[in-house]
């Protein structure tokens, strides 16, 4: 059962070897507990088309091992209850968060802390 998503700066952290203390605690989990939302995702290959990292390959690397996560209907409903702010993919994250009752691990917890019911936590510290 998946337990937690993590943001797209978390995976790329993940995905670079940066934060220690996130790759203890990813090691920690069981295979399962963790995903990444096709939001997140997309933002992710947003970035990588734009020239920011990781490549191409190290992004495929990563989502062989910590699946993506379909946005689907419920996720967008849940997305239509919130509360509006301009940071959109951070919006569609909670939402798809909210909807299977996963945990966010992020280090930007400020972004998701107007959301009600969400829970929040920060691997990198």
């Amino acid at each position: 059962m998946i337990r937690y998503l993590l943001d797209s700066d978390c995976s790329i952290y993940a995905m670079l070897g940066s934060h220690p203390e996130l790759r203890s605690r990813l090691a920690e989990c069981e295979v399962g507990e963790i995903a990444i939302s096709a939001i997140s995702y997309a933002e992710i290959a947003l970035g990588g088309n734009l020239g920011h990292p990781p490549d191409h390959k190290v992004v495929e690397d990563f989502v062989s091992v910590v699946p993506i996560i379909a946005f689907d209907e419920a996720a967008a409903r849940a997305y239509a209850n919130l509360p509006f702010k301009r940071s959109r993919f951070d919006r569609l994250l909670a939402a798809h968060a909210l909807s299977i009752g996963a945990t966010i691990i992020t280090n930007n917890e400020a972004d998701f802390a107007d959301v009600p019911e969400l829970k929040v936590e920060n691997w990198t510290v």
